[in-house]
This record gives C-alpha cells, structure tokens and sequence, in this order.
C-alpha cells in the first residue's frame, strides 16, 4: 500500500480535529486533511488544492515553533494528529517531534515518514540519491531507548515506511533534556548501519494490520469524552 492510501484511510479512522504537519512540499498528504490544518515548509510549491480549513507557513519548524512561545498552534484545542515529513536527518525529525507533542495528549498520534530506508546509499546523511531517507529510521532506536512510555508501530508502506508514534505526554521532557546526547549517538558519518530486519521490513506490520489496530477506536472513543473546542480558520 502506498503511504498516502494509508495517511487517507488513518484520517477516515481517526477522524482528527486538528492536523499538523512538517514538510508539506506539493501538498499530496496535507490535502487528506478533514480537519483544521496547519502546514510548515520554508518552500512549499503547492500542485493540489487544500480543501480543509488551513493556514500554511513558509519557514524552518524550528522557527514557526520559536515563534508560538506559550500559544499553542491550534489556540486550545491540542494537536490529535501530526505528519513529520521534513528535513531527512535524524536530529531535525527528533527535534520535530519533540515540538509537536508538547501540544499533544494521550489522544494525539504523530505519524514520521521514510523509516524504512531500502538501502544504504538511500539512507545517507550526505543526499546522493535522488530517492532519500536520510538517517531518521534512528529515531525509532531513539525513543525505544528513552521513551518505553510511547506506543510505536512500524508500518510497511511504500516506498519507505511510515512510523506511528501514540500515547504521547505533553509534560515529557526526557528527549529535549539528553537531545545532546542522543544527537551525539546516532548522528554518524556515511554509511549508515542499517540493521537487517530494517532493510527486510520484517519489524514492520502490514498496512492493514495497523489500521486494524484496535488502539485507535480507542483514542476516538477518549477524545469523544474532552471538551468540545470552537472552530478554527472560519
């Protein structure tokens, strides 16, 4: 299955209130959004039309989220659903993530593209390939190793994987505070080592297995019983 199918079915499943996402390039996957949506890439080229309620920002994320200081991107109203999808290096997509869940709560799910890189070449730092990961299939070691706390499902979608990241804390900060250790561990010179069973999916499960997971009736059923919020983007 190809990755937007799956984004598309995962937002019919979720059926977010609000989305995020990092690194919206042509729009392909902000344009499955239902909901009201917040997009970031400091040079977007938009070739489809975003039919949900938006507001689109052309700069860094490390910038837009500088930038929001106390106030949350979406007023109120936590962030259910996060699309990391930009810069190709383990630290940015780190230092992404933690960003985006201090607006989340155990509702919410972040979702990371190009986790499971098809060879070395592709999984370079260094982009030598037109096709390119980069390293940030780390950030799944990562987050097993400092976060056991999360819920990560590893999905073998084409071309290059997705990685579901659920049962987030807002109040965590455990990565931002070893985020210099951890870029010192897993930030290596070419080539990258890719464990086996990264380069055969076999640590993945298939599409369809993850979106019959039943954690996700779950989160609707607890995002059901929050409080409501107003609309957004009118």
């Amino acid at each position: 299955m190809q990755y937007l199918e799956f984004l598309d079915r995962f937002h019919d499943l979720l059926t977010p209130r609000t989305y995020l996402e990092v690194g919206i390039r042509n729009g392909s996957s902000l344009a499955l959004s239902r909901c009201p949506s917040i997009g970031i890439d400091p040079a977007f080229d938009l070739t489809t039309t975003i039919a949900a309620p938006h507001e689109l920002f052309a700069m860094t994320s490390d910038d837009y989220f500088a930038s929001l200081g106390s106030t949350s991107p979406f007023g109120k109203a936590p962030i259910d659903l996060a699309f990391i999808d930009g810069m190709h290096l383990f630290e940015f997509a780190l230092k992404d993530f933690i960003n985006v869940e201090r607006y989340c709560t155990a509702s919410s799910v972040v979702v990371f593209d190009d986790m499971l890189p098809r060879d070395v070449d592709e999984a370079a730092r260094d982009r030598h390939t037109q096709a390119w990961t980069g390293d940030v299939f780390k950030l799944r070691d990562a987050l097993v190793a400092l976060r056991p706390d999360l819920r990560l499902t590893l999905v073998d979608t084409e071309p290059t994987g997705l990685l579901i990241v659920s049962n987030l804390s807002s109040t965590n900060r455990v990565l931002e505070a070893n985020l210099p250790e951890l870029v010192a561990t897993y930030v290596q010179p070419d080539p990258q080592r890719i464990a086996p069973e990264v380069l055969d999916r076999s640590i993945a499960v298939t599409p369809d297995a993850a979106l019959s997971m039943a954690d996700w009736r779950a989160i609707r059923k607890r995002r059901a019983r929050q409080r409501r919020f107003p609309a957004l983007f009118r």
